[in-house]
């Protein structure tokens, strides 16, 4: 199995663990609560969307990951999702690690 289908499958895991928020203003509200480890963009998201994300990050020193598509994300948890936030550090370390890998 390819890393990216790893990358996909750790959100799917985390989905069903409870470590994992969805939809913007969830993720809005946990990045200002500052439970929000990582977030998850997909790249084809609304520059709306996108802006707001970033910005929200950016100001809690969050790091923002952009390599999956809306469809690849919604596919591994389930539900159709553009924003994603993950709220345990274990899954964060996960998750980074296979993105350096190469997805």
């Amino acid at each position: 199995m390819q890393n990216r289908q790893k990358a996909l499958n750790l959100l799917g895991l985390a989905q069903r663990a409870g470590k994992l928020v969805s939809g913007l203003e969830i993720v809005l509200v946990g990045l200002k609560a500052k439970q929000i480890k990582i977030v998850i963009l997909a790249n084809d998201s609304h520059a709306d969307t996108s802006e707001k994300i970033t910005r929200a990050a950016k100001q809690n020193n969050v790091k923002v990951i952009t390599e999956f598509s809306s469809d690849e994300m919604s596919h591994a948890i389930g539900k159709e999702r553009k924003v994603l936030g993950l709220t345990d550090a274990g899954f964060c370390k996960a998750l980074v690690q296979k993105i350096n890998e190469g997805v």
